[in-house]
């Protein structure tokens, strides 16, 4: 019981500030709607569900009473794959999907490595993705290597071959002055310590977070770089839920849970054909995105029907299954011909209702993919409905005065808000439509965007270029041509130069298709486009599907950090590439942002764990974004590709994981857990070329000001400063940081030492400051180094220096001050001899029980944890400074 509750509390508990995923919302104390979601690859196990209901269950308990009974689980949804077997408990799901799943109960990210990890990507106190748990894990099978988990113990290299195992002393690190990367902690068995629940909470004595007056804000952690230095309560108090809450004086009920099975995708497309989609093309430009959506993007197997609408709407389609091309063919013939009318966006959804419930009575989990470009007043008035009727709403703005109201239906209702501006070069139409693959079919069944590209065309008529298939995809690869004034001349050549013939041209809508048979040759294909005259836009659409199920396919998923902004706010893209769950490292990554009247700004995107990146090689590149132009609604659209041998496969841990537990002292012995799968982490495999496009949805910026402003923005906080000692000398390496957060170049730099972190940290002007005036920073994202003599130390007991940067830019602003790095000042004793080893052959022999805190040793484990509105990290506490040789006591 000890690993269920203390596994689900830390890994579970997402709350929603800073994400547009989940959708747990607190009320009164309970956290409602948390998804648990199965993924379609787990095999099918009844005890899985049962596992999840119990770990919850404790956890929630654990949960209020670690947080001074202020939290709670108040009802969670457990998502059932399709796959699965019917059962009567199984509902049909309302908005929760996959997308939103706040723990995915999913094979391994790696062979053989059950450690449960959180995806965390953004800052300290803010929202996580997702936590990953495999079947292994949620039934118990690996209780002795997680938890329960003990906090006194002793520190040894512990080695095995066969039968045979060895046991010495850890060497101390001649250049970190830390121990040894082999050296591990072995917890004693039998424990009493309270604290803390973010080093190994499995323990039933173990009940309370580390606070300001026992966390250790020495300690090279994560919880300290990431979160200044602050201890895990302190971060938790400061999040909006805790200071909106009070303690309860009553235990709370148990968790409602909810059974909710995937089942086939139902779809109404409800499509404005109003009086003003007839200009700037908009109408026609709608029909070719619907037609890629019904003949490519939309899975086979879903339903689909159709509603136009303008003052008043019309069914034009029921909802037909699709098993062939020839349903879809028939949905392609009801698409609108004229614009005419008023706009009743209401009237279109209340038809769509009717619509969806031809095959069930309750409409729970259908989706409205809603389009239109004008406003209505009346908008409003649906809304409630909407909410009430357990659809999901796309919605898909056209234009600079689509209707913002829509905005609130999406987001009620768990659907996407995409935006398409008039500029049909930037392809964003067939974009949104596109990014409308299904959150619930596996992977293997959703159709990947590999290229999106459109040119205006004036003196050059030709447009060239070439898409790249690689071997994780090519079924169902189709290519679609877009112009806007007469059919173009087409040719495509497969790798091996040969032509591809029979493209089907569409001379009413303007566009011209090509399904290639079977599974598409891996390599680059070449197209080439004839404009036959001037001003003419074209555009290029490819997708294709997973080349063989049981190997994933490389996908993109971009978003912004917030829907909403006010400027001057800065935001945040990401896009996160991976296969299956491994990052993919070494990508070029371009993010184009659109806003309301089609200007569109170009960055490029960045996993270096600098500026807006929090996490290095961590497959998630990212970048702040200031440059508004306008009020309105902006797009965001990604573009990756992988060179040859540049791209690779990460095959490290993940950062964000629990901590593993290598044995066990009892009496005095090492009892060894099967060792952690072995992986060396500096190995990568490369990948071979490929590209891919991914729309990352709409956000909406107001407060932008028309009048010249002065410099609004820093230079970024330096994140990843960090020091060597090297003799006499201390070596400094980081990250430059811009002049405008991550972009230009910074005026100078300020550092500044000290022999305590939490004068450094707290009165930084104050401290000894380092003469720089040879130090001339370079451009933003590029290494710096710096070297320097630190001196003399006045503060009394130093053990070690401390070192932190600012950055000035020409406007005189300042950054943030960097994290904090740290040297030492002398080599800690190790445990015993360094060259003393002991054999472990048998049960009953004997270690000395002597060691020193955790706290002086660097774990391996970096391990990950969710919480309360926190960044997913390490804490590292120590109740007792004083150092007992014969029980350390340390609690992280």
């Amino acid at each position: 019981m000890g690993l269920f509750r203390s596994v689900v509390f830390l890994l579970v508990l997402q709350l929603p500030q800073g994400s547009d995923t989940s959708l747990v919302q607190l009320n009164n104390n309970g956290y409602e709607g948390v998804i648990v979601a199965i993924d379609p690859a787990v095999p099918e196990d009844g005890k899985i569900i049962e596992q999840i209901k119990d770990m919850v269950t404790a956890a929630s308990t654990y949960l209020f009473e670690a947080t001074e009974k202020r939290f709670f689980f108040k009802n969670v949804s457990i998502l059932i794959p399709e796959n699965w077997k019917e059962n009567s408990e199984y509902k049909r799901p309302k908005r929760e999907s996959y997308e939103h799943a706040d723990v995915l109960v999913a094979p391994p990210t790696l062979p053989g490595g059950d450690e449960p990890y959180t995806k965390q990507f953004t800052a300290c106190g803010e929202k996580g993705e997702y936590i990953h748990l495999t079947p292994d894990f949620v039934l118990g099978k690996n209780e002795s290597e997680y938890g329960p988990s003990g906090i006194t113990g002793i520190n040894r290299v512990y080695t095995c071959q066969g039968d045979s195992c060895v046991t010495r002393a850890c060497r101390i690190d001649s250049k970190t002055k830390l121990y040894e990367k082999d050296c591990q902690f072995f917890p004693e068995k039998d424990q009493t310590e309270k604290a803390s629940i973010m080093f190994m909470q499995g323990i039933d004595s173990v009940v309370e977070f580390c606070k300001e007056n026992n966390h250790n804000r020495e300690a090279p952690s994560l919880q300290n770089k990431m979160c200044n230095s602050r201890s895990t309560w302190e971060v938790i108090s400061n999040s909006e839920d805790f200071k909106n809450t009070a303690s309860m004086v009553e235990p709370p009920p148990p968790p409602v849970f909810s059974l909710l099975k995937i089942s086939q995708r139902i779809v109404c497309l409800v499509l404005d054909k109003s009086g003003s989609m007839g200009g700037s093309n908009r109408l026609n430009r709608m029909n070719q995105a619907a037609k890629h959506f019904l003949m490519q993007t939309i899975e086979n197997g879903s339903w689909v029907g159709m509603v136009h609408f303008d003052s008043t709407a019309y069914i034009k389609s029921k909802l037909i299954q699709i098993t062939s091309s020839n349903e879809r063919n028939k949905l392609l013939e009801s698409l609108p011909t004229a614009a005419s009318g008023g706009t009743s966006i209401c009237r279109g959804i209340k038809s769509a209702f009717q619509v969806l419930t031809g095959i069930y009575p309750q409409i729970d989990g259908s989706e409205i993919v809603l389009l239109t470009d004008g406003e209505d007043n009346s908008a409003g008035s649906c809304v409630d409905e909407v909410k009430q009727s357990g659809a999901i709403i796309h919605f898909i703005a056209l234009g600079p005065s689509a209707d913002q109201a829509v905005i609130e239906m999406s987001t009620i209702t768990g659907g996407k808000h995409k935006y398409a501006s008039d500029e049909a070069a930037n392809n964003g139409l067939i974009d949104a439509f596109a990014a409308l693959v299904s959150g619930n079919a596996d992977l293997s069944q959703q159709s990947l965007q590999l290229e999106s590209k459109g040119l205006t065309l004036n003196n050059n008529l030709w447009m060239n270029g070439t898409v790249i298939i690689d071997s994780t995809v090519g079924k169902d690869t189709f290519f679609l041509v877009t112009w806007n004034g007469q059919s173009p001349t087409i040719s495509l050549w497969d790798p091996n130069g040969t032509q591809m013939e029979n493209f089907t041209v569409d001379t009413d809508s303007k566009i011209a298709y090509l399904s290639i048979p079977g599974t598409a040759k891996v390599g680059v294909w070449t197209y080439s486009l004839q404009a036959k005259q001037n001003s003419e836009i074209l555009t290029i659409t490819v997708n294709s599907r997973a080349a063989n199920s049981s190997v994933p396919p490389i996908t993109v998923n971009a978003k912004m950090n917030k829907d909403t902004n006010s400027f001057p706010s800065p935001m945040i893209v990401y896009a996160e590439i991976l296969q299956g769950f491994v990052p993919i490292l070494g990508a070029n990554v371009t993010a184009f942002i659109e806003s309301n009247s089609g200007k569109t700004e170009v960055l490029q995107l960045l996993d270096n764990g600098a500026g807006a990146d929090s996490f290095k090689n961590d497959g998630v590149y990212s970048r702040y974004f200031t440059a508004y132009s306008e009020n309105g609604r902006y797009s965001l659209k990604v573009r990756v590709h992988g060179g040859t041998n540049a791209a690779t496969r990460s095959i490290r841990h993940p950062a964000n994981r629990a901590a593993y537990i290598p044995g066990w002292v009892v009496d005095g012995k090492i009892e060894g857990n099967p060792p952690r799968p072995k992986i060396d982490e500096d190995t990568q495999t490369t990948l071979e070329s490929f590209s891919r496009t991914a729309s990352g949805g709409a956000f909406v910026v107001s407060n932008v000001s028309n009048l010249p402003l002065p410099d609004l923005y820093p230079p970024s906080q330096i994140t990843d400063l960090e020091a060597t000692r090297d003799g006499d000398n201390i070596s400094l390496t980081w990250t430059a940081p811009g002049d405008d957060f991550d972009v230009g170049k910074a005026q100078q730099y300020i550092i500044r030492i000290n022999g305590s972190l939490l004068d450094l940290r707290d009165n930084f002007d104050d401290a000894l400051q380092v003469n720089t005036t040879d130090l001339l920073p370079k451009e933003a994202n590029s290494e710096e180094t710096f070297a320097f003599k630190p001196g003399n130390i006045s503060e009394e007991n130093a053990t070690h220096i401390f070192i932190a940067i600012q950055s000035v830019d020409k406007s005189n602003l300042t950054s943030k001050v960097s994290n904090i790095a740290q040297v030492a000042l002398f080599i800690p004793e190790a445990d015993s001899s360094p060259d003393e080893t002991q054999p472990n052959p048998s049960p009953g022999e004997n270690l000395p029980n002597s060691g020193v805190s955790i706290s002086s040793l660097v774990l391996s484990v970096v391990g990950s944890v969710a919480l309360v509105s926190i960044i997913l990290s390490t804490a590292v506490c120590i109740l007792n400074k004083k150092k007992n040789s014969r029980r350390p006591r340390t609690e992280f």
